[in-house]
């Protein structure tokens, strides 16, 4: 019962991993015109995010160096936890006065101790999630975690949207925000972490003793797959956080159908769907072991997804004039069966799948740039659903066939989390100096380093094929 309750406490925070993460993408246009910020300094709100995440990395990095031991290992996943919502929530309660006093600056710094915070607890998660219940049913937990993630992913951008512009009518989007209706959100968020860090705390769960680990070394960066895996994670995170930060920006434009703030909420919403979408098509894959069942819900679960992506945007804009959801909604599932078709055919194969997926990915991104209006939305939109399999992918191919070293390789992948604090920022420069339709240069570039690695795999890194889990 025990272990029942404290794996609902962590999943749970999975969802706000992936809300706060999707809904960057309403609030850095927000800042934007709030603070009158141009789209690189608007972007800054993504570097310190992910920033965050990669200074905690480093941080846990340099305790291993000094003090030859795992923090994590060391003082227990469910410890470890809840020291990372803490974090969090001291982060959390840092945004109310930044956002009353209206220093940008500060508001980054609020933003950086939150994915402080989350960097330490998603460092701890995988394994945790594994200890509690049986090792054999240790993925499917993961699955399920990966779900929720995705799901607050898909609904993060309607409760910012609801917290930002929910008083507001859409016919006068002149109108000023109040920064104070975001107080309660963070509120909520500083409670909710709280409550999570003392379960976490307070439940006393057997931890199966672990050795300390291998005193660090740089040995595992020889191996050329983890080096070129290492960047293809960088770029990945990049690409995929870059494509929704900056998508504000492009649907204002006049062509793009000039979309205030008050109404980003369902493209937003749709991109990180996508990704969910795209991840309960490679889930199929270890939901069953029987392979005509496997086929059926390889198809039928994107789909799943669809409706439910679609469902809440439905609901959220009830009575909210000029927008149709249907209108953006219906000809996405296009794409969405485009998705399915090519998981079809490559999904036994990691390496594979990553470079039919990364070629879908740069045609659908210069098509984008080649074309405007609806057409060029979706095609920008489509990013989501080709990215959401290419985490798994990636990582499975630069650990393969490392042996003693996996750990540590791990490790150096994850802090290329970096990607999404460095790419955003530069697009954003490129679009003041250009215009934000060209600097979408930067996505088929990034997706064209992938499909390279994904081809280099095929070709060079021999071994038992990985397929592809979620």
């Amino acid at each position: 019962m025990q272990k029942q309750t404290t794996f609902y406490a962590v999943i749970s925070i999975f969802f706000f991993w992936g809300f706060m993460a999707a809904s960057n993408g309403i609030f850095i246009p927000f800042c934007k015109s709030h603070f009158d910020l141009s789209q690189f300094q608007s972007q800054l709100i993504d570097s310190t995010f992910y920033g965050g995440y990669f200074i905690g990395s480093v941080l846990l990095f340099i305790y291993t160096y000094f003090f030859k031991k795992d923090f994590v290992i060391e003082h227990g996943y469910a410890k470890s936890f809840s020291i990372g919502l803490i974090i969090s929530a001291f982060g959390a309660l840092c945004m109310i006065p930044s956002l009353h006093i209206g220093n940008y600056g500060l508001i980054l710094g609020s933003f950086f101790l939150i994915a402080l915070g989350f960097s330490l607890q998603q460092t701890a998660a995988n394994p945790f999630v594994v200890l509690l219940g049986d090792e054999r049913t240790g993925a499917h937990r993961l699955n399920l975690a990966g779900g929720i993630n995705s799901f607050g992913t898909t609904i993060g951008p309607l409760i910012v949207a609801y917290f930002l512009f929910g008083g507001i009518s859409v016919a006068d989007t002149s109108k000023a925000v109040e920064l104070k209706s975001v107080d309660t959100l963070y509120i909520l968020l500083i409670v909710l972490f709280l409550i999570l860090a003392f379960i976490l705390r307070s439940i006393k769960i057997e931890e199966r003793a672990q050795e300390s680990t291998e005193a660090f070394s740089f040995e595992a960066l020889k191996k050329p797959q983890l080096q070129l895996g290492m960047i293809a994670i960088f770029v990945y995170v990049g690409v995929e956080v870059t494509i929704q930060s900056n998508m504000g920006a492009l649907l204002q434009l006049p062509e793009y159908g000039s979309v205030p703030n008050t109404l980003l909420f369902p493209f937003i919403s749709l991109y990180w769907g996508s990704l969910m979408m795209g991840r309960w098509t490679g889930a199929a894959e270890a939901m069953t072991e029987d392979q005509k069942l496997k086929k059926i819900l390889l198809i039928a679960l994107p789909f799943l997804a669809f409706l439910v992506v679609y469902g809440v945007n439905f609901f959220k804009a009830q009575g909210v004039e000029g927008i149709n959801i249907s209108e953006i909604f219906l000809p996405y599932l296009g794409f969405v069966a485009l998705m399915v078709a090519v998981a079809y055919f490559t999904i036994e194969n990691a390496a594979k799948m990553l470079f039919a997926f990364s070629i879908s990915a740069m045609a659908c991104m210069i098509g984008g740039m080649l074309t405007t209006g609806p057409i060029s939305i979706l095609l920008f939109m489509s990013g989501g659903l080709w990215c959401s399999v290419m985490w798994p992918c990636i990582f499975s191919q630069s650990i393969k066939n490392l042996g003693n070293y996996t750990s540590q390789a791990s490790a150096f992948l994850i802090m290329m989390i970096l990607g999404g604090a460095v790419i955003p920022p530069f697009q954003g420069w490129l679009g003041d100096v250009t215009s934000i339709k060209t600097s979408y240069i930067v996505t088929p570039l990034c997706f064209a380093y992938l499909a390279f690695f994904g081809w280099w795999a095929m070709n060079n890194n021999k071994g038992e094929d990985v397929k592809v889990a979620h």
